[in-house]
Formats: C-alpha cells, structure tokens, sequence
C-alpha cells in the first residue's frame, strides 16, 4: 500500500500522483493521512485503484470519478462524488448537501445521514444512505436509484424524472410531481442488490417507492403553480 501524507506533500501533489495512474498501475491500493478537512480531495480519478482517505474531508471529495474506489473514514464535506461517472465511494460517517450531484453512474454508499438536495438532479448514478436525507432530495433526479433507510426531509423528488426513490422510514412531504408508486418484483431485485453491496442491513420489504406522476414533462397552463 502507497501512504501520502496530504498535510505534508500537499493537495496537488496527492491528485496529480493518483491522476496519472492507469488500469495497468501495480500501485492499486493508497492510504491518504492527515485529510484534516481539506476540499477537492481524490477527484479526477480514472483507474481501478483503491484509496483509503483516514479522516474526515471538505468539498468536493471524489468529484468525477471513475473506476476507483474512494472509502473516506470519515464524514464529508458538500458535493462528495459530484459527477460522478463509474466506481465506488464509501463513506464512513455523514454527508454534507447536495451528495452525488448529477452523478452519471456508479455507486455512492452513506453510512451516515446525508444532507440537503443529496441526489440532486443525478443522471444514473446509485446512492444508498444508511441514515436519513435532507429536504429537496432527488430534485430534478432523472436516472438511477436512491436508496434511504432512515427518514427523508420535505419535497422529496421535486419535479423528478425516471429516477426510482426507495425510502424505508417516513417522508415529510413530497415535491411537485413525485407520487408513491407500486413496489413491484423487479424493484424488489433492484434494491435488494443494492442493498447488498452497500453493507446495508435491511429488507427490501420494508420500503417504499417514489417515481415520477409524469405530469410535468411538458408544460400545461393549468400546472403552471407547479412550475
């Protein structure tokens, strides 16, 4: 294992090494030390390699990965696994607002609780949150899976497209447009997979699913309050 001490080599240095690494690295498993709550930390990473990331983070941590596996011991900062393309992020503790932003696929685990607007606007990539989610949750989510077994906050899904949301505990509200659907075999398999791979002790029975009412993909001028 490749141990980087961030605190002392520095944050540019500590991307730009995991940055150049490819499919063919025998460097395939690195430790990062001494975090200490910096912002942008792991991002860009586009290799099969495995990094570890001892403490907590700021913004941004693992944006736009791919193929890696990013586990942060730890909570994080805003934005974690932004954009994110292919690979898997763990998180240890809680996440702070917008997690998975617009991610585009792989698989974004919470072990904790997340924020504000976690999903928001994702584009196929899978989240599963241990805990529970903040409010406007999903907004404008068009692809993927959001998993929750805790609680979710107000407006969850608002104006959401083809995304599935699967939530075990309560909703305090639901957005424009989100409406609780069937649970049906094939959402049955999907999550209890998902469930699987994120280390999550629950029952896919237990769950509820949200989808899109479909009412908003084309404007009417009697929805336009909704707009």
């Amino acid at each position: 294992m490749q141990t980087y001490d961030l605190e002392a080599d520095g944050l540019r240095g500590m991307n730009s090494i995991l940055q150049a690494q490819s499919g063919e690295t025998n460097q395939t498993s690195w430790e990062i030390v001494n975090p200490k709550g910096s912002h942008a930390i792991a991002v860009g990473l586009d290799a099969p390699i495995e990094v570890t990331v001892k403490g907590s983070t700021g913004y941004y941590c693992a944006g736009m990965n791919q193929q890696a596996t990013v586990h942060v011991v730890g909570s994080v900062g805003p934005g974690v696994a932004e954009n994110m393309m292919s690979g898997t992020v763990i998180i240890d503790g809680d996440a702070s607002q917008y997690a998975g932003a617009t991610g585009h696929g792989g698989l974004l685990v919470i072990k904790g609780n997340a924020s504000s607007r976690c999903g928001i606007s994702m584009k196929g990539i899978d989240i599963v949150v241990h805990g529970n989610i903040g409010h406007m949750s999903a907004f404008m989510a068009q692809a993927g899976n959001l998993v929750v077994c805790g609680d979710a906050g107000d407006a969850l899904g608002d104006s959401l497209y083809e995304a599935r949301l699967f939530v075990r505990g309560s909703v305090k509200s639901l957005g424009a447009d989100c409406v609780e659907k069937e649970m049906r075999p094939e959402h049955l398999e999907i999550l209890a997979d998902l469930l699987e791979r994120a280390g999550a002790d629950a029952k896919p029975e237990e769950f509820k699913r949200y989808g899109s009412a479909r009412q908003l993909y084309n404007f009417d001028v009697d929805n336009a309050a909704a707009y």
